[in-house]
Formats: C-alpha cells, sequence, structure tokens
C-alpha cells in the first residue's frame, strides 16, 4: 500500500488541492482543541510541581523549567498526537471506509486513478507537515498555560517563571520533540488509512475500523515513545 503511494501523480494539480483540503481538515481545524488540552496539560503540571515542592528548599523557578522540558520531551508530542489518532484518525478511517462500501474508490480505480496515492499519499504528507507544527503550537501553548496558572494564582512571580524558561535549556529536547512528531503522525496516518481503505461490510465495519484505527494508533505511539526515549536519551 505504501509503495503504490508514492507513485508519480497522473494529475499534479488535483493532488496538490486534495493535499491543501486534508492540510486544512488535519492541522488547521485541530488547532482550537490542541491548544485547549495543552493549556491546561501546562497549568496542571506547574500547580502540581509547585504543590510537591512547597516543603522542600527548591527554588520557585524550578516549576518553569519542568513546565518547559514536560512539555517539550513529553506532553506537548505524546498527548498531543493520542488526541489527534481519536479525532483526526477515526476521520480518516470513517471518511476512506464510507467511500469503500459505497464503491467511489473503485469508481476511481476504473477512471485510472492511483487511489493510494490521491487518497492516501495526500493525508499521510498532510499529517507530516500539519501535526508536527500543531505539537509546536501545543508545547508553545502548554508554557503560557503553566506561565498564567503559577502567576495568577500567585504561586511564583512572572520573574521567577521567566528564570525557570531560561535554565537548563538543551536545543536538544526541541529535536526530540520533532523527532517524535515526524514519527507519531507517520503512524497514526497510515493505520488510520489502511484500516478506513481495507474495510469490508457496511456501517458495522466502518465503526470497527475507526476504533480499531484509534486503538492501535494509540497502542504504537505510546510504544514508539518508549524506544525514541530509550535509543535517544541513553
Amino acid at each position: 500500500m505504501v509503495g503504490r503511494i508514492f507513485n508519480k501523480p497522473e494529475n499534479s494539480t488535483m493532488y496538490w488541492k486534495e493535499l491543501l483540503r486534508q492540510m486544512n481538515q488535519i492541522g488547521v481545524e485541530s488547532v482550537p482543541i490542541i491548544a485547549m488540552v495543552a493549556m491546561f496539560i501546562g497549568a496542571v503540571t506547574a500547580v502540581q510541581f509547585a504543590y510537591q515542592i512547597q516543603d522542600f528548599l527548591v527554588p520557585l523557578y524550578y516549576v518553569g523549567f519542568i513546565v518547559r522540558d514536560s512539555m517539550i520531551i513529553e506532553m506537548a508530542p505524546t498527548v498531543s498526537c493520542m488526541i489527534l489518532a481519536g479525532k483526526v484518525g477515526s476521520n480518516i478511517a470513517s471518511e476512506l471506509g464510507n467511500m469503500r462500501i459505497t464503491s467511489q474508490i473503485d469508481a476511481m480505480e476504473i477512471m485510472g486513478i492511483n487511489t493510494p496515492g490521491y487518497l492516501l499519499g495526500t493525508k499521510i504528507v498532510a499529517a507530516l507537515i500539519t501535526i508536527p507544527a500543531l505539537i509546536v503550537v501545543a508545547a508553545f501553548v502548554g508554557i503560557i498555560g503553566g506561565m498564567l496558572a503559577t502567576v495568577l494564582s500567585d504561586i511564583s512571580t512572572l520573574q521567577e517563571y521567566e528564570r525557570g524558561l531560561r535554565a537548563f535549556f538543551v536545543p536538544f529536547n526541541v529535536r526530540l520533540m520533532l523527532t517524535k512528531g515526524v514519527v507519531f503522525s507517520l503512524l497514526l496516518s497510515t493505520v488510520s488509512c489502511y484500516q478506513g481503505y481495507h474495510v469490508e461490510g457496511g456501517a458495522i465495519e466502518i465503526g470497527q475500523a475507526s476504533t480499531r484505527a484509534v486503538v492501535f494508533s494509540n497502542i504504537l505511539i505510546l510504544i514508539a515513545d518508549y524506544f525514541i526515549a530509550f535509543t535517544l536519551l541513553k
């Protein structure tokens, strides 16, 4: 299936329009939910860490440091992609499954269209472009959420939080975040495309394919998360 996806397109303009549509559907339409979740994750991380260190001689600026690194290394890429597996993955699987059982894919193939390239390839490429960008947005919004939570709750001052954001910064963590983003987006998009493209039956089977797409994607994301961390952080 993946081999057929990357065949040379018959009509580049048609593929380009579909790619832009998928980028809007996968990326732009997912910004609100990703931003909302990241905001509260950053806020909760800040409040809980401040609570844990309140009886110890740990400087308060460490709250900013912990929020920054936890969002960049783990929370933004992993949690965001698990949420997108539910939102984007199930949508991809159900859309392709509906096209399969209504014979729309068969009709395209009769017309000579490379359906894996047109229907699946555009979705996978769009995911590879937009999901890492969504992860960057999630990391930024999560850090802002932690700042708002600490300042508005009088846990620490804005200056202390900013000091923590600047302390002990390791640029490699950003590369790790983007690496996870690319791998996770490839996993959730290919799994969802495969499940939807190969649906057989009716409406019940479409629902089952959507469920499998979400479950398998989340499991593979967690497994990949472990192996990436084990390989790059040891």
